[in-house]
């Protein structure tokens, strides 16, 4: 079994629920994709790592650190920069809050971002593609260059297209379609 069927199989296994559900976007659904039960485990975790760094060296983006909106992209981020350290080219991760704190130094990007950065924003489930353009949009306001997305799970609901019409490129590790055809094996 490669790590990309392992990887869909754990998600599959762990990740998604079927039933009536009503998703972050509003919209109504049959299945519930929880990438959380799968990134948060350290099978998921020694998976994902590894195959999101693979992703990004196919992409030829080159990003210097990697980040989205939290909670969702966080244990993702912080997967792929770990695996990076044995690659020789170490990428930083940061997380991109809801909001700005009110107290301190008011950030809104945390951890080790730098002004210029070269950042591909991570997203745990696309859907709409609403989370992946607020991540978008507070990196480049932080002055970074978005060179794309990388999602763990594209629904294929419209949101890759979103994400798209801006100019910006995806990349998702697994699909919607490749998770329902687990189920059913």
């Amino acid at each position: 079994m490669t790590d990309h069927s392992a990887l869909v199989a754990l998600l599959a296994e762990r990740s998604v629920k079927k039933g009536q559900f009503t998703l972050a976007s509003g919209k109504r659904s049959e299945y519930y994709i929880d990438a959380r039960l799968t990134t948060m485990s350290p099978e998921g975790l020694s998976l994902i790592g590894p195959l999101a760094l693979s992703a990004l060296k196919q992409s030829g983006w080159k990003p210097d650190s990697v980040g989205g909106l939290t909670l969702g992209a966080d244990p993702i981020s912080y997967a792929i920069s770990y695996a990076s350290v044995a690659s020789g080219n170490p990428v930083r991760s940061f997380t991109v809050r809801k909001e700005a704190k009110a107290h301190g130094t008011g950030k809104l990007i945390e951890g080790p971002y730098r002004s210029g950065d070269r950042v591909a924003v991570i997203e745990d489930v696309i859907t709409t593609g609403g989370s992946a353009l607020r991540a978008i949009d507070a990196v480049r306001a932080a002055n970074g260059i978005v060179v794309g997305v990388l999602a763990l799970v594209d629904r294929e609901e419209g949101g890759r297209d979103a994400i798209e019409k801006t100019g910006t490129k995806v990349l998702s590790l697994v699909t919607a379609t490749e998770l329902i055809r687990a189920l059913g094996s």
